[in-house]
């Protein structure tokens, strides 16, 4: 892991070597990250004895958790189930429609 921070003319790099055992099936990402993210993620790590790539793993985790899979979302139909008009066939029984619209 290499990581590069500072402003201007004087960039100053932290290069710091993991031995990584992953399942082959894992992609690698790569992030930017600020000061403030850069010292939670430094925090964490020492905090909870994980890798970074772990830190990132469980966040993403918890982020999706919160904020739900897109994939498994159903769209919901506004009102639909919310009233009741007490006549069980009414979606089903064209009776009922009969002179509705004219």
């Amino acid at each position: 892991m290499s990581l590069r921070s500072g402003t201007g003319g004087g960039d100053s790099i932290c290069n710091t070597n993991y031995e990584l055992y992953y399942n082959g099936s894992m992609k690698t990402v790569q992030a930017r990250l600020d000061e403030e993210s850069e010292a939670a993620l430094h925090q964490l790590t020492s905090q909870l004895g994980w890798s970074p790539s772990r830190v990132v793993r469980e966040g993403l985790r918890l982020m999706a958790k919160h904020h739900g899979s897109p994939r498994r979302k159903k769209r919901k139909i506004i009102g639909m189930g919310e009233f009741d008009s007490g006549i069980p066939d009414l979606g089903s029984n064209k009776k009922h429609l009969e002179g509705y619209g004219r």
